[in-house]
C-alpha cells in the first residue's frame, strides 16, 4: 500500500494513478487547476453555453440538490449568472434535522424545489439488497439522484442540468475523464458508483418489478435526444475550492454541525443523512481510507494544511466506526448488529487489516479495525 507523496491518498483508491515521482493524479490535477487552466476563458465558454437556455419559458436549468454546502453554492452561483433553476431533491435514506433545515434554507434562496419522496417499501428493499451485494448502503440513493434529475429534465423539457464539482478533476481518475465536462448515462455507468450492479439486476428482488424500479431507470436515449438534455459540471468551468464554497454557503444561511461529524474532523460534510457516514465507513474497510482522508487530501492540495498535519488527522479520525449512524441504520433496515457485522466483514480488506488465528478481524476496544504495520498511513 503506497501513499501519495504530496497528499495522503493511498493507491487502493479505484481509478487513481501515481506518476514516477509517487504523486497521485488528483494532486497533479490541482497543479493544473492552479497554473495551466484559463478559468476566465472557461467562464466565457460556460456563459456562451447557457445563453441559449435563458430563453426557456419556465426554467433555465435544473440542479440536483441536497441542501448541503455544494448544492447551496450551485444555486447561488447560477442565480448570480442570471439563471432561474428548478431544484430537485431526491430524499436521503435517513434524513437529519439539520439536513431538513439546510434544504429549507436553500429553498428560501428563491428557487422552486421539488422534493422527491420515493416509495419507502421499494427503496428499503433496494437498500438491503444493494448492501449485501455491493457493500454500499447508499447504492440506491446515488442511483436515484443520477436518474431522477435527468427524468425531470425530460419531463419539464429543460435541456440544461448543472451539477457541482467534477469528481475526476477534484479526486482523481483517468486522464480522459478530466476533459469530459458532461454527466450522462456513460458517466453514470463508469463513474457513478454502481459497482457493477445495474438497476435491471434488481428486478425480482423481494418481488420488485420493472415498474417498481422505474424511478431508478435512466431516461431513454430517444427522450434525452428529443429534449437535448446536457448535464454540465460547474467545477469544470469555475475553480472549485471547498472552503470558499463553504464560506459562501454559510454567508447565505447554510448551517454546520456543532461538532465534527462521526467519520472526519470537519463539521460540514454529509449533514443531510445519517446513512452517508455508514457509507464512508464501508469505504474505509474496503480500501483503507475514509472521509477524513478525503478531507485531508483536499485541504493539503488547496494549501490549508501540511501533509504532516494530514497524516495526523487521518490517523486520528479515519476508521472509527460511526456508532450513532450505524445504530440509525440498523433501526432503519431491521438488521441486527450481528447481521450488519457479517456483511461488513465480507467486504473488509484482508490485506490491510489484522486477523486472529480463527480468521476474525482484530478490533480495538472502540470497535476500530487494526491495520497491519505496513499499511499504516505515513
Amino acid at each position: 500500500m503506497k501513499f501519495c507523496t504530496k497528499c495522503v491518498m493511498p493507491d487502493t483508491k479505484p481509478d487513481l494513478h501515481f506518476d514516477v515521482d509517487g504523486v497521485c493524479d488528483a494532486c497533479r490535477s490541482q497543479e493544473s487547476k492552479n497554473s495551466e487552466i484559463d478559468w476566465k476563458q472557461r467562464e466565457i465558454e460556460f456563459l456562451e453555453l447557457v445563453k441559449q437556455h435563458k430563453k426557456h419559458p419556465d426554467y433555465d436549468c435544473i440542479i440536483g440538490v441536497s441542501g448541503g454546502k455544494d448544492s447551496t453554492f450551485q444555486v447561488l452561483k447560477v442565480k448570480e449568472l442570471g439563471l432561474n433553476p428548478l431544484c430537485i431533491c431526491f430524499e436521503p435514506t435517513i434524513p437529519t434535522e439539520i439536513g431538513r433545515k439546510n434544504l429549507e434554507n436553500l429553498n428560501n434562496l428563491g428557487v422552486d424545489l421539488i422534493h422527491i419522496k420515493r416509495n419507502p417499501i421499494v427503496y428499503k428493499k433496494l437498500a438491503k439488497e444493494a448492501f449485501i451485494r455491493t457493500g454500499d448502503n447508499e447504492w440506491q440513493n446515488h442511483l436515484g439522484i443520477f436518474t431522477t434529475v435527468p427524468k425531470m429534465a425530460v419531463n419539464f423539457n429543460v435541456p440544461l442540468i448543472i451539477w457541482g464539482e467534477s469528481p475526476q478533476i477534484e479526486y482523481g481518475g483517468p486522464a480522459t475523464s478530466k476533459t469530459r465536462n458532461v454527466l450522462d448515462r456513460q458517466w453514470l455507468e463508469e463513474f457513478g458508483g454502481l459497482l457493477g450492479n445495474r438497476i435491471s439486476d434488481m428486478v425480482g428482488v423481494d418481488g420488485l418489478s420493472e415498474k417498481d424500479l422505474s424511478l431508478y431507470t435512466y431516461p431513454t436515449d430517444e427522450d434525452i435526444h428529443k429534449v437535448g438534455v446536457t448535464g454540465l459540471f460547474l467545477g469544470y468551468y469555475f475553480k472549485w475550492d471547498l472552503r470558499e464554497v463553504l464560506k459562501k454557503s454559510q454567508a447565505n444561511g447554510f448551517q454546520v454541525a456543532q461538532r465534527p461529524v462521526e467519520t472526519t474532523y470537519e463539521n460540514f460534510e454529509n449533514l443531510d443523512c445519517y446513512s452517508n457516514h455508514v457509507h464512508d465507513y464501508l469505504k474505509y474497510v474496503k480500501y483503507g481510507f475514509g472521509r477524513a482522508t478525503d478531507n485531508a487530501c483536499l485541504d493539503i492540495r488547496l494549501g490549508y494544511i501540511s501533509r504532516q498535519e494530514g497524516v495526523r488527522l487521518v490517523n486520528k479520525y479515519d476508521g472509527i466506526p460511526p456508532k450513532l449512524a450505524i445504530a440509525k441504520y440498523l433501526e432503519y433496515t431491521g438488521l441486527s448488529q450481528k447481521e450488519f457485522n457479517k456483511i461488513v466483514d465480507s467486504f473488509t480488506n484482508k490485506k490491510i487489516f489484522l486477523r486472529d488465528t480463527q480468521g476474525n478481524f482484530v478490533r480495538d476496544i472502540d470497535g476500530s479495525l487494526v491495520r497491519k504495520n505496513e499499511y499504516l498511513v505515513k
